[in-house]
């Protein structure tokens, strides 16, 4: 095949879907945020991905402060920026659920149109902020360079770095949601809310914790993003389409369908550029993803959700 010998076509076919793997750690933390709002409120976050970009800013800019006054702290800054990218992301969409999503609940469309504001809104203060141009943070060493793991195959550090954060996340995400009270009390919101606030359970105050920590966990893929590519006003967008695909098709309220689909996504469309263009193989792989859902609309896993 184009000439080249079984052992480089199974190099190359290995580095794509480590490719995918990478994609795919990028777009499960992103989309489990998404499904978490999604799933537990109704709400269609279209300002979702520049919650990732915050995450991302806020690690450039710990990067240019921690370079320019305090470098000898440079080789542990990134770890410390991830937690601060989880804090200011939630932060941020705690507040923006109390000044504006709170005031739209049982109209879909509303929230759909309103983030979608606030996401315009967003990337207008990126860009009077940090400017147009994209920005990368210096990463540590440690995240630098590949591991051979033979002759003809390199697995890069930081996409090992980002699957091991990745699983890290959803493994928290996992005993929050299924372990802890507080995720006893998100089911049971998401199952029957007239039942669960008559039985005690603030639910307005589980709806603004659900929607802080869907956007914190968007903070953190939007750290995990800078160790693989740059920055800019509109990245968030460029991951957004992707990240609805992947909930919608995993089914909404189910970890499980979100990782089967982020991984199912991921790796079509990193397979797919190695014989076709990357614009081409989006398209391929959305046309078969609409296909799917004509005949399981539901999703993979579907959850049986009541009002």
């Amino acid at each position: 095949m184009g000439g080249y010998s079984y052992n480089e076509l199974g190099a190359i076919f290995a580095m794509q879907g480590f490719s995918g793997i990478s994609l795919f750690s990028v777009l499960l933390l992103m989309a489990l945020g998404l499904a978490i709002i999604f799933g537990q409120m109704g709400v269609i976050n279209m300002a979702h991905g520049e919650f990732m970009a915050v995450g991302a800013y806020t690690t450039y800019l710990i990067s240019s402060l921690t370079e320019s006054f305090i470098p000898a702290f440079l080789p542990y800054y990134f770890v410390f920026s991830i937690a601060l990218a989880f804090v200011v992301a939630g932060a941020l969409g705690y507040f923006a659920e109390y000044i504006l999503i709170r005031h739209l609940y049982s109209r879909p469309l509303d929230t759909l149109l309103a983030t979608w504001g606030l996401s315009l809104i967003m990337q207008q203060s990126f860009r009077s902020i940090f400017g147009a141009r994209e920005v990368s943070p210096t990463l540590p060493d440690w995240l630098l360079g590949a591991y051979p793991v033979t002759d003809l195959i390199d697995i890069p550090i930081n996409g090992l770095f980002v699957l091991a954060l990745t699983i890290a996340v959803t493994l928290g995400v996992f005993y929050l949601m299924f372990k802890s009270s507080w995720g006893l009390n998100v089911r049971a919101t998401t199952q029957n809310r007239v039942m669960s606030g008559a039985v005690g359970i603030n639910t307005k105050k589980i709806d603004r914790y659900t929607f802080a920590l869907g956007c914190g966990i968007a903070g953190v893929a939007g750290a995990a993003f800078t160790t693989i590519a740059s920055t800019g006003p509109t990245t968030g967008t460029l991951y957004i389409v992707d990240t609805f695909m992947v909930v919608v098709f995993g089914g909404a309220a189910s970890l499980l369908g979100t990782i089967a689909s982020a991984f199912s996504i991921a790796q079509a469309q990193s397979i797919l550029e190695f014989f076709i263009s990357g614009s081409m193989a989006k398209v391929f792989t959305l046309l078969v993803l609409v296909l799917i859902l004509m005949f399981k609309p539901e999703g993979l896993f579907a959850s049986k959700v009541r009002r």
